[in-house]
């Protein structure tokens, strides 16, 4: 079977025949090497693989709705607003050893 994507967006749909190895591999092809996927199991003998991204547990908080937003803006603003070189001399130093700070 081998239906290709046309004008209306089909889905591409091969079929292909693979062999498993002595040690339980199939390869899917170079173009996928290095790729991360999920090997769906939905009734025996079915087996169902999707590319994936995973992201880690620690970097979630980065695909918020809040995040993305602020994100978007932020590329936005940087988008529309020019570079300009600093004038470091212009900076105010902190002072090496620090200013007290009231209690």
């Amino acid at each position: 079977m081998n239906i290709e994507e046309n004008a209306m967006g089909a889905v591409i749909d091969h079929q292909v025949i693979k062999s498993i190895g002595s040690s339980g591999q199939i390869s899917l092809g170079k173009e996928h090497a290095g790729r991360q996927v999920l090997v769906e199991t939905p009734e025996p003998g079915v087996w169902v693989i999707r590319t994936a991204t995973v992201v880690p547990d620690n970097e979630r908080w980065m695909h918020t709705p809040s995040v993305k937003k602020d994100l978007s803006a932020a590329l936005a603003l940087a988008q529309k607003t020019p570079a300009k070189a600093t004038d470091l001399s212009k900076l105010k130093m902190a002072k090496a050893h620090g200013a007290k700070r009231k209690a």
